[in-house]
């Protein structure tokens, strides 16, 4: 692996030319303008042998205020980048537009938003957040793919003073616009690190991942133990994040893990490959889709479908959250989302039912009917409009109540063996086709590579709007 092109020990807190340096390896960045006024440097050079172009707003000018040069620098280094078919990648630390320049700087800032849209889907688009980024600075960042904030870093549209003047209210920046809000809340922020060189070791990291995808070999993918790491019985729950971890060449880089937790979205290798992985994570919400958590997955499935990777979703869960508040909080609208994500992706993208996929959540989690390249379950998996047991309740319920006591539970049970073998279950899936094969846990990793080392390549043609 190659080294960055500084000691972290030697950057300046502020200078963005340091900050380059750092970010790429040894020895190959080169400036693509002279440092001078503009308040943005841009260079192009390699990060992890990997050929991208970064930018860096410099914070020791005007705070990183935006002007008309500067602008017009991003907006270089982005058209570039969609020119020569590299990541694109931004360190930000900035202001917003420069007051003194007002309306100019203003429309400058909104042709580097046209920059990035016109780049979406295109390149791949990275932000690095150093800093605080205001306003213009604000909406820059979360216009592209995958926004990084270090410790130090903060994000808001409106500042502290001129909230306080607008709304009364009191709060400061950390709090207003820094990576636990946004990494846990807001859903801004996809990375959050303990500081600066490490947020720029994870941007290297994922720069190497999205701009050299390589290709899947399904003879590199030894069997896996997924099973030792999921329990049989659907009563106890799980940590979804140890078995991606154990599915993948090695651990990849989960993307919002503090948001939506009950949803894992993670980029890394599988068989030498860039995939991304989608898993209902069980140890949060039992599993279920929540509307947070359909809008995280989708944008996600978006991204990776934009940007031609490759799609692994495991699925266990028992549907969506049921709620007053999941329902005022738009379930139906954000899940929406996740079912026009998957059927709209043309990327390879394979499904593995390990326990559970009930009624809506096993249709929105990459089903057949929205055009998964395969569908493999576990011998044990249940797939159902509702667990067995719900769906006694509600048709056998008055029976069940004039039973006698000493014999319902009994004909209880007598009910729900009927009602999985009526209700489908996972062999009928198999009978009608929406799902592939059965398969045994120990088989999962090579079935899904030759699935989709099988499926034809495929990039969907569409931007990734920031659902």
């Amino acid at each position: 692996m190659t080294t960055p092109e500084t000691d972290p020990a030697a950057v300046g807190p502020h200078d963005p030319e340091q900050r380059l340096r750092t970010f790429f390896d040894r020895g190959t960045l080169r400036l693509l303008a002279p440092r001078d006024d503009s308040g943005v440097l841009h260079a192009r050079g390699e990060a992890d042998g990997t050929p991208v172009i970064a930018f860096a707003t410099d914070a020791t000018r005007m705070g990183g205020a935006l002007g008309t040069g500067g602008c017009l620098r991003i907006v270089e280094a982005t058209d570039r980048a969609v020119r020569d078919r590299v990541p694109v990648v931004g360190l930000w630390h900035s202001g917003g537009a420069r007051l003194a320049e007002g309306v100019v700087a203003l429309d400058g800032v909104g042709q580097v938003f046209a920059a990035m849209v016109r780049a979406s889907g295109r390149v791949p688009q990275l932000s690095v957040v150093l800093g605080p980024a205001a306003g213009g600075a604000a909406y820059g960042p979360a216009l592209t793919d995958i926004v990084i904030m270090s410790a130090a870093g903060r994000i808001f549209a409106t500042g502290p003073t001129m909230l306080h003047g607008a709304t009364g209210e009191r709060v400061d920046q950390e709090r207003l616009g820094g990576p636990e809000p946004h990494g846990s809340r807001s859903g801004v922020a996809h990375v959050t690190t303990a500081d600066d060189h490490t947020a720029l070791a994870e941007a290297r990291r994922l720069v190497r991942l999205l701009g050299r995808q390589g290709r899947i070999s399904p003879d590199d993918v030894p069997p896996g133990r997924l099973d030792t790491l999921i329990p049989a019985s659907t009563d106890r729950v799980y940590d979804a994040v140890p078995v991606v971890r154990a599915l993948l060449d090695e651990p990849g880089v989960e993307l919002h893990d503090r948001w939506a937790p009950n949803v894992v979205t993670t980029l890394g290798r599988f068989g030498g490959r860039t995939v991304g992985v989608v898993a209902n994570n069980p140890i949060r919400l039992g599993g279920c889709l929540d509307a947070a958590g359909a809008e995280k997955a989708a944008r996600f499935v978006r991204m990776c479908d934009a940007l031609g990777v490759p799609l692994i979703v495991l699925v266990d869960a028992p549907g969506y959250l049921p709620g007053v508040d999941q329902e005022w909080d738009g379930l139906v609208r954000r899940g929406a989302k996740l079912v026009h994500a998957f059927a709209e992706a043309v990327v390879p993208r394979v499904t593995v039912v390990t326990r559970r996929a009930y009624g809506g959540a096993f249709l929105a989690m990459n089903s057949r009917a929205l055009g998964a390249t395969a569908v493999f379950a576990w011998p044990d998996a249940e797939i159902a409009v509702t667990g067995a047991g719900a769906a006694v309740e509600v048709l056998h319920g008055r029976r069940l109540a004039g039973t006698p006591p000493a014999e319902r539970a009994a004909l209880r049970e007598e009910l729900i063996a009927e009602q999985d073998m009526l209700g489908g279950g996972v062999h009928r899936a198999l009978e009608i086709g929406v799902v592939d094969a059965v398969i045994r846990p120990a088989e999962t990793r090579r079935r899904i590579a030759e699935a989709i080392a099988a499926a034809p390549a495929g990039r969907g043609e569409h931007g990734n709007i920031p659902l």
